[in-house]
């Protein structure tokens, strides 16, 4: 939060989609002074200069000395080995991860930088990666989830709450194993579907075909497994259970669905596609 009129001093850590997005959204805010960054690619730190998604590239140890806030916006695996790396930052810098599992993380994060940690998961993003798919209208609307385990400081969640309220977003609060049980079924499950359809239909048709016959059927299901296979194995890695435990349940669903047509239950099959249109009643 802003104390006496002091603007905060930002750094952003992982320069592509979610953390370009944010540059250019923490740039606008009256709150926020200047907005740095960090990238291990040295191309993703000149792109994003370039861009303006930020407004200067700093060192990694620069940007633990001058910021008074600190975004992880890598793959969840990197995240774990960078926390152990931010154990010497400064008790009053909010440290906020953004990562698509919170549970491994928070279990991780080291007991010197646990009062100041802050674990987050905006639930936004597109197919697309690298710090060219960043747009500034990226967060606006979307939810974040906060997982507050009891021992992040108050102040630094306060902290975090406001910046993400300035940043146009719908804040929900949620401990880390509910936040992965339920992620698991609404986002990491229908990757794992994607990548799977993918693959079958690229052994079962060739290019010609694809082109000439994907409707919007297959385009939407399709979209996200172009999404980062770097950063989804990591994501599958840390949240596994939850994931094969949606997968268990998605495999059940798929069952009756091949027993009704193996059995021409039309009646049966019929009343099982109506009740999946009830979804229309929440989105």
């Amino acid at each position: 939060m802003v104390i006496k009129g002091k603007k905060m001093k930002v750094g952003i850590i992982g320069l592509g989609l979610i953390g370009g997005s944010l540059g250019l959204c923490l740039k606008d805010m009256k709150l926020i002074d200047r907005v740095y960054g960090y990238d291990l690619s040295k191309e993703n730190e000149k792109t994003a200069l370039d861009l303006g998604l930020v407004n200067e590239i700093l060192s990694f140890d620069e940007i633990k000395q001058k910021c008074d806030v600190i975004f992880l916006a890598i793959p969840v695996e990197a995240i774990i080995s960078t926390l152990n790396n931010l154990k010497d930052t400064k008790k009053d810098t909010t440290i906020i991860d953004l990562g698509s599992a919170k549970f491994k993380i928070l279990q991780s994060c080291p007991a010197e930088i646990r009062s100041n940690f802050i674990a987050a998961h905006p639930m936004a993003g597109t197919e697309n990666s690298g710090p060219k798919a960043a747009f500034k209208e990226l967060l606006n609307g979307a939810v974040v989830v906060i997982c507050d385990d009891k021992s992040a400081d108050e102040v630094h969640i306060k902290r975090a709450v406001e910046i993400f309220s300035f940043a146009g977003m719908k804040i929900v609060f949620m401990d880390a194993a509910s936040h992965d049980h339920h992620v698991a079924i609404i986002s990491h499950l229908p990757h794992a579907i994607s990548y799977s359809l993918v693959n079958s239909v690229l052994k079962e048709e060739n290019k010609r075909n694809i082109i000439n016959l994907a409707g919007g059927s297959f385009t939407g299901m399709s979209r996200i497994a172009k999404s980062s296979p770097e950063m989804w194995v990591d994501i599958f890695k840390q949240n596994k259970n939850n994931i094969l435990n949606s997968i268990d349940a998605f495999k059940i669903e798929l069952d009756k669905c091949v027993k009704m047509l193996e059995n021409d239950e039309w009646d049966k099959l019929s009343k099982w596609m109506f009740e999946a249109r009830k979804l229309r009643e929440i989105l």
